[in-house]
């Protein structure tokens, strides 16, 4: 097993500049099945990383622990200093307002229009419409749907479906992003634009931490990469 510290260009970076760290996860469910195993990882703001393995090796649960859907058995998970350690209720809810979460199927309202599923998060929180005007407008000229968003999701392709949540995930301007398998279901072409996104969005300072299994977007990544292999942090292949 390879005990990987922090994922920087540089070899540490004092705890003030840590957007994630991750000390000594286990993670076994119900059916003791193990998912994760003794992971050390620190990332700093602003990295891009990519996180590799095939389906089964513990990519979705790692990025579960960091927005608080999951718990780890044993271990300890920090997001931009604070312990997800039994956190709910209001205090979880705050934290997640500083984490966009990308899915790989999309989790879109299919009765909303794209410019209702980007603004959910913001209605949810109370904000005046001229405030949700002004935060989702943007995020949609970012993915390129400025013209859709009075489209249903039935109506757009895969990617247009994809890029939907992608504004979503940014509409609340969070400083951390997570994407687990964005282009899984996607052809070359639209996985390629959804990575162009990615790389513009850390670009503007985001944090991006990402799973994926699609040798195109591995081929063609140019940040930091580790690889999970049965639950453990190895090199990358």
């Amino acid at each position: 097993m390879l005990d990987l510290h922090t994922v920087s260009k540089t070899a540490s970076a004092p705890p003030e500049q840590i957007m994630v760290s991750l000390e000594q996860v286990h993670k076994v469910y119900a059916n003791g099945a193990i998912a994760l195993q003794g992971i050390n990882l620190s990332i700093p703001k602003g990295a891009f990383l990519l996180i590799t393995g095939r389906s089964g090796s513990g990519k979705s649960t790692l990025l579960k622990l960091l927005y608080g859907a999951e718990q780890p058995t044993t271990g300890r998970v920090f997001v931009a200093g604070t312990s997800l350690q039994n956190l709910q209720g209001t205090a979880l809810a705050l934290l997640r307002r500083k984490i966009g979460v990308i899915f790989q199927d999309y989790k879109l309202i299919p009765n909303r229009t794209v410019k209702e599923n980007v603004a959910m998060l913001l209605m949810a929180q109370g904000l005046a419409p001229a405030e949700i005007d002004k935060r989702v407008v943007p995020a949609l000229k970012m993915v390129h749907l400025a013209n859709k968003q009075d489209c249903f999701p039935d109506q757009l392709s895969g990617g247009e479906q994809q890029r939907t949540a992608i504004a979503r995930a940014i509409v609340n301007r969070p400083p951390l992003l997570l994407a687990d398998e964005p282009t899984g279901n996607l052809d070359s072409e639209n996985s390629l634009q959804i990575l162009r996104i990615l790389e513009k969005l850390h670009g503007l300072g985001v944090t991006v931490i990402m799973t994926s299994h699609d040798s195109l977007v591995i081929d063609n990544f140019a940040h930091t990469r580790v690889h999970l292999n049965n639950g453990c942090l190895v090199s990358p292949p």
